[in-house]
């Protein structure tokens, strides 16, 4: 049974970082492409971090580029995005799931991906 649990948000000062990790069971991120999605307050669901499958390549939202970073634990099967430089606007319930590059609509938890779940998420608030 497929299991996606997200940590690591957090309240931090404008320009500072987090660690979010992504804790998988139930299937190998590894042989899946992964994304980091994030629902901002009154915004719609935004795909901010595509890491493929083996690793070959990442992508990043014009948003984010140069200040996050995404990676992954094979022997952990754990995802994560590096966050630095953070700004007010990067404030969020962040969310790890398999990639989807459809339309996402309002809010990441509706969207129907294969893995069949969402996890719950976790908070970054970017605030003086």
């Amino acid at each position: 049974q497929v299991q996606l649990v997200e940590s690591g948000g957090g309240l931090v000062q404008p320009g500072g970082s987090l660690r979010l990790s992504c804790a998988a069971s139930g299937f190998t991120v590894t042989m899946n492409s992964m994304g980091w999605y994030r629902q901002a307050p009154g915004k719609e669901c935004e795909l901010v971090a595509i890491i493929s499958s083996g690793s070959v390549s990442t992508n990043y939202a014009d948003s984010v580029k140069g200040r996050f970073t995404i990676s992954r634990d094979n022997a952990k099967n754990t995802v994560y995005l590096q966050m630095n430089s953070l700004k007010p606007e990067d404030t969020a319930v962040y969310y790890c799931n398999a990639l989807f590059r459809g339309p996402l609509g309002k809010t990441c938890p509706t969207v129907v991906l294969w893995t069949g779940k969402w996890g719950q998420g976790t908070q970054v608030t970017v605030s003086s």
